[in-house]
């Protein structure tokens, strides 16, 4: 009998401070309470599920009487709260070492080999918002061809050119080896190619692309694939794992677009795991400290799990979860070390409080039991 599993990863949707969130400089973070008393926000369909029946997620709203859904909160065991080491966590992989971050820049051995590999010179070398970097360094990159390189809080090293310039394929091809480079004690979670277009201040283009570190070992993806299941990656799924352990992979460029996809999924007669992000609460407003947003992407979101919900089949499971914080409301622009929901749905869950998990991997724990049945 076929199962279907629908994974869909609420990017950057944290529920409160971890315990140890002032190690992380994130004392105080509470991604949903600075958006759940906006006007922009009204999700009726997460609220019946159990949202606000979580412990620490009451943020002053009435809890469920009879809440459809197995609810609850898990807190992160891995050394980190960026993209990588939550979804990897998710998928049973507990990362014991942070992922290195570069808050003066890279090395100056690794520039160099990276502009001996490439041929180009390399501007900028520091922490920066990714809109702001093409504003102070566009110009510069236009006059000399030289590589705008820079990273964030998170384990990231990020590419910027313009398609001008450097034609997409040949970012992509200085990404690789970027990724080449950034290895073992400067293995990065992410590199990522960053083109841009137009005139001052210019603007991003669509071809952004992320080169991941290869998980360690295998992950949930790794074993449903070697025992024969589907694993479909919708949105940045696939680039998260490298590649690894997937079946089928459909990138997309937003929210909305990424619900299309895990609707339209529905309707596909696969066998195993449907794995989804929804970037934009994170990457569109969480990054931007755009509260309202942030709000208003929570609510659009809400509509399309009321159309998601009905259209489940009597042998589907749906689980619902984030991989870190991004308050939108705190000075930072960075990620923060929070609590993340986890909700459980499916004709045969028992809609119970599942209470505080330890490790994300409780969800790998429950798909691969699930499918196993």
């Amino acid at each position: 009998m076929k199962k279907r599993a629908f994974i869909i990863v609420l990017d950057s949707f944290g529920i409160g401070e971890l315990p140890d969130a002032a190690d992380f400089g994130d004392e105080g973070s509470h991604t949903l309470r600075a958006v759940a008393g906006l006007p922009e926000f009204n999700c009726p369909n997460l609220a019946k599920m159990g949202l606000f029946n979580i412990e620490g997620a009451s943020v002053g709203k009435a809890p469920e009487a009879k809440p459809i859904a197995a609810r609850g909160r898990m807190a992160e065991l891995s050394k980190g709260k960026d993209t990588t080491t939550g979804h990897w966590e998710i998928a049973g992989l507990v990362s014991e070492r942070a992922l290195p971050t570069y808050p003066n820049g890279f090395p100056d051995e690794i520039i160099s080999e990276l502009e001996r590999r490439t041929g180009k010179k390399v501007i900028c070398n520091k922490p920066y918002s990714g809109t702001e970097v093409i504003k102070d360094y566009g110009e510069e990159h236009l006059r000399t061809g030289a590589l705008i390189v820079y990273t964030s809080a998170d384990s990231v090293l990020q590419i910027a050119t313009h398609e001008k310039i450097v034609p997409l394929s040949e970012l992509y091809r200085y990404c690789e080896i970027a990724r080449e480079i950034m290895q073992g004690e400067h293995g990065v979670g992410r590199i990522i190619a960053r083109p841009f277009g137009g005139e001052y201040p210019f603007q991003r283009l669509s071809g952004r692309h992320d080169y991941s570190l290869i998980p360690p070992k295998p992950t949930m993806l790794d074993r449903l694939k070697k025992s024969g299941y589907d694993v479909i990656s919708v949105g940045k799924i696939n680039d998260i794992f490298a590649g690894q352990g997937v079946t089928d992979s459909h990138p997309t460029k937003s929210n909305s677009e990424g619900m299309d996809v895990a609707i339209s999924m529905q309707d596909k007669d696969f066998d195993g795991l449907c794995f989804v992000n929804l970037v934009d609460f994170d990457m569109v407003y969480g990054h931007r400290n755009n509260a309202a947003g942030y709000a208003n992407a929570l609510t659009e979101f809400d509509l399309r799990l009321g159309e998601f919900l009905p259209r489940m089949k009597e042998n589907d499971l749906l689980i619902i979860t984030a991989d870190h914080g991004c308050d939108p409301a705190t000075p930072s622009t960075d990620h923060s070390r929070e609590y993340v929901p986890l909700f459980i749905y499916g004709k045969d869950v028992k809609p119970e409080s599942l209470g505080t998990k330890q490790g994300f991997f409780f969800v790998s724990e429950v798909v691969e039991k699930f499918l196993a049945k």
